[in-house]
């Protein structure tokens, strides 16, 4: 099977980690594989999935790749065990644990507040007390005062998740404490990840905010390191990722008034080359040179999307002077001697705004560098609510009730160190630069990803029929779209990026960005699925990125990681945490699992695992609180979709990776509760539903609407579902509800008896998948008409195609470019639904 990289090929020799699935039983557990390029390289690999028949169904490698000339490479199933070099070696103790990989050796803390020890590199201490900070702001409004606090890492676990011939992964969990009172806060999940034969240690980083909002304000979030540099003060230097390149700057300049060029060897300071002087032809050089300041302190700050700052100063007791803007950095800091030194760079540095590299006492025997994900140079964070009131009525948030808190919400960044013994050149600094702002990932064709059936129904594009081809330009303007309005919105934040917004207004020619439940997105009508089916069926890296940052976000902004409402996740709001309805579909595993399948990212792992007992939640917070009171004869109310939907795809998840028949078991149990009950899948839509048991009781008469239940991701969860199971009965059903669809009011209140009529089937387009798969199941053209006419007319789509030329440039506050119209409810759905249907139904358009 051919595997290509996501993006370029590497600029740099990296570790890389990727999932590849495969048909139902393909392939059996343990076996091994070979991966070649122009040569064999070794691979490490195991089963991240698999099939109810116990066949695997994805499996995680892991490689490093030396050569980044390979442009793609072939991953076979060997019959046969191959040889392996020695694995990483890891010492533990009862303090420390210490692992050894190639020339690089990291010692890691088991407890206190330091997290790494110490890191060489070939023999020579090149870093060491690595730990997290985090500052606080406390406010004093009356008396205008503030008071800060400064919270260090403590350790409170460590565990090596994994450790083979080519990679170590190493969690730590914890907290931060605070110096002065000891309280702590933040509680801090950071996976460092190791791989033969090289020098870069790559890191991510998780917090979970468990404060205050009116009281705990974080001032800077960040992870700092020392380390003990050599050399006179020309020979110290550090770099910056610019717009596109490093920029240079020594401790101490060969540039002086007398010599220009420093006697030929200024140019090849800034190039970080040491360099030696002839104690006797340059000495009136180095008395000049010595003359000159020295330069300690630097930092680069990246206040906004389209602004970065650098900055330097002699001493804390001296001003800052400018050194330069810039607009977008390239996130990577260097500072280094005459034995080489240590980069350091964030992903995302821009996007994730403000952010800031710091590196302080370049020249003394032991300097600082820090790495901040939240920057200490800019306002606080400040998580607190936009207002006192929830407004209902007026801008379509979810309940009365006040549940707006931050309280569990998370954030995810990844960071890398790596070492160097001797200076490395600026090209090579700004290749890696370059490197770590990519996503390192190999991939599967999409055809592959088709064949092997793991994610439900989908379609490869096909443009050998004008109308398909037609529809497939339409899909490509809607991302295309998507993209650019994420950029001229400037939709970036350290809290923001990933996220899309709701609902345009054309008359501020903005987004309702301030009107309740119209503002961000916060997976609505599950965009998050558009985005990946489009990556798995075109294989664009630009559409993997979005899909990307959406689920970092959506994972861990929108959903809550502690607290009471640990499983559940936030509906749209003005911010992000606001809505008073906490609901499982915003954090259903089904949005997710596609990173972490294509990925084997650990973090994600650990969120959709986190949501397996997520229906539990709901003993406390009954989604149906607004309109029933607490029933006797069961413990609490789930909707078939959105909420049954999701606790289907979150036991999904966990069957499928665990094989833990407990999760298999409740989907089962549900399913045939379903089977029972006079309309099926149309039940309800509100049943009765105990947690313990995974049972559903009829209970609702049909007076809620049924495109809430179908419009978060159900009709994939239940697709998928069908394939998985392979129960033809449950099949049936989802077809019933398609056909139901289409059915006349007079057909409805027929079959029912009365109680179900259009008053409660609204959004047509919205069950165009269902339809669709009606018409598959039963082989039913009429059907297949039906459902497209829901997805090409028109009147009942609320779209206006092509998109392209529906774009209007207007002068308001600066030029706009704007479809009045949009809706990123419509445009996910429509894409969603126009994906499925080319698979069921493509045949029949014409």
């Amino acid at each position: 099977m051919k595997l290509n990289w996501l993006e370029s090929p590497a600029h740099t020799p990296v570790g890389v980690s990727f999932g590849v699935p495969w048909k139902r039983g393909e392939l059996e557990k343990n076996t091994t594989f070979q991966l070649k390029g122009s040569n064999d390289i070794e691979v490490e690999s195991w089963p991240m999935a698999f099939w109810p028949d116990g066949s695997v169904k994805w499996t995680g490698h892991s490689a490093v790749i030396t050569d980044p000339k390979e442009e793609s490479f072939k991953l076979t199933p060997l019959s046969h065990e191959t040889e392996k070099s020695s694995i990483i070696k890891i010492e533990e103790e009862n303090s420390f644990i210490k692992i050894q990989s190639h020339s690089l050796e990291c010692v890691i803390e088991k407890q206190g507040e330091t997290v790494i020890h110490s890191i060489k590199k070939d023999g020579i201490p090149l870093t060491q007390s690595g730990k997290l900070l985090a500052l606080f702001e406390y406010r004093n409004e009356e008396k205008k005062q503030v008071q800060y606090e400064t919270f260090t890492s403590i350790v409170e676990t460590v565990e090596v998740e994994q450790v083979n011939s080519v990679r170590a992964v190493v969690k730590v969990t914890g907290m931060h404490k605070c110096e002065n009172t000891n309280s702590e806060k933040l509680p801090f999940v950071l996976r460092l990840y190791f791989h033969q034969s090289l020098d870069t240690i790559k890191m991510v980083h998780t917090f979970i905010y468990d404060g205050n909002p009116n009281v705990d304000f974080i001032k800077g979030l960040g992870i700092t390191f020392k380390t003990s540099l050599k050399g006179k003060p020309w020979n110290r230097h550090i770099r910056f990722g610019g717009d596109q390149a490093v920029y240079t700057e020594p401790a101490q300049l060969l540039l002086t008034r007398r010599y220009p060029d420093g006697k030929g060897y200024y140019p090849e300071q800034l190039e970080g080359k040491k360099i030696v002087f002839d104690e006797v032809e340059d000495q009136d050089l180095i008395e000049h040179v010595s003359d000159h300041a020295v330069w300690n302190d630097f930092k680069l700050i990246q206040d906004s999307a389209d602004h970065f700052k650098m900055s330097k100063r002699t001493d804390r007791n001296h001003a800052w002077v400018d050194m330069t803007h810039g607009s977008r950095s390239l996130g990577l800091a260097y500072l280094g001697g005459e034995q080489g030194g240590v980069a350091f760079g964030l992903k995302n540095f821009w996007q994730k705004h403000p952010s800031t590299l710091e590196i302080a006492g370049l020249n003394e025997e032991e300097s600082d560098f820090t790495l901040w994900f939240w920057s200490s140079e800019t306002e606080a964070m400040d998580l607190r609510h936009y207002d006192d009131d929830t407004h209902v009525l007026s801008s379509y948030e979810g309940f009365d009730e006040w549940r707006a808190t931050p309280t569990g919400i998370a954030n995810t960044n990844e960071c890398y160190l790596q070492l160097f013994s001797n200076s490395p050149s600026n090209q090579e600094l700004t290749n890696l630069a370059i490197q770590w702002q990519q996503t390192t990932l190999l991939t599967c064709e999409p055809e592959y990803y088709y064949e092997t059936k793991v994610f439900g129904k989908w379609s490869l594009p096909d443009r050998n029929n004008p109308l398909k081809a037609q529809l497939e330009q339409h899909l490509d303007d809607s991302f295309t779209f998507y993209q650019s309005e994420i950029e001229q919105r400037k939709w970036y934040g350290f809290w923001d990026y990933g996220d899309v917004m709701h609902t345009y207004d054309p008359h501020r020619h903005q987004w309702r960005y301030d009107v309740g439940g119209f503002a961000w997105q916060n997976t609505e009508l599950v965009p998050n699925m558009w985005l990946w089916y489009s990556f798995l069926r075109t294989g664009r890296a630009d559409v993997f990125k979005l899909a990307e940052e959406m689920t970092r976000h959506t994972s861990e902004v929108d959903q809550y990681h502690l607290g009471e409402y640990k499983g559940l996740g936030s509906r749209h709001n003005v911010k992000h945490w606001g809505c008073g309805c906490k609901e499982a579909r915003i954090s259903m595993a089904g949005l997710h699992k596609f990173y972490y399948f294509l990925t084997t990212d650990e973090r994600t792992l650990d969120v959709i695992s986190d949501v397996k007992d997520a229906d539990f939640a709901l003993l406390n917070l009954d989604p149906m609180r607004e309109f029933y009171d607490k029933d006797e004869s069961f413990p609490t109310h789930a909707r078939i979709g959105p909420d049954w939907s999701a606790f289907v795809s979150n036991w999904l998840s966990e069957w499928e990776r665990t094989e833990n028949k407990t999760y298999q078991q409740k989907i089962i149990k549900g399913i045939e509760a379903l089977k029972k009950m006079p309309r099926k899948l149309l039940s309800g839509p509100t049943l009765g539903y105990d947690p313990e048991s995974g049972e559903l009781l009829a209970f609702n008469d049909g007076s809620a609407s049924y495109h809430m239940v179908i419009s978060f991701g159900a009709p994939q969860v239940w697709m998928e579902l069908a394939d998985v199971l392979e129960d033809d009965e449950w099949k049936n059903m989802i077809a019933e509800f398609g056909e139901f669809y289409t059915f006349s009011d007079e057909e409805k209140r027929e079959r029912t008896n009365g109680e179900l009529s259009n008053q409660v089937f609204h959004w047509p387009m919205f069950s165009s998948g269902m339809v669709a798969y009606a018409a598959f199941v039963k082989s039913d053209p009429k059907l297949a008409e039906i459902a497209w006419k829901y997805l090409l007319d028109e009147s009942i789509t609320g779209m206006s195609f092509p998109l392209d030329k529906k774009q209007q440039k207007v002068q308001a506050w600066k030029e706009i470019e704007e479809i009045p119209w949009i809706s990123t409810n419509v445009i996910s759905q429509w894409c969603l639904n126009t994906i499925v249907a080319l698979e069921l139904i493509g045949d029949e358009l014409s």
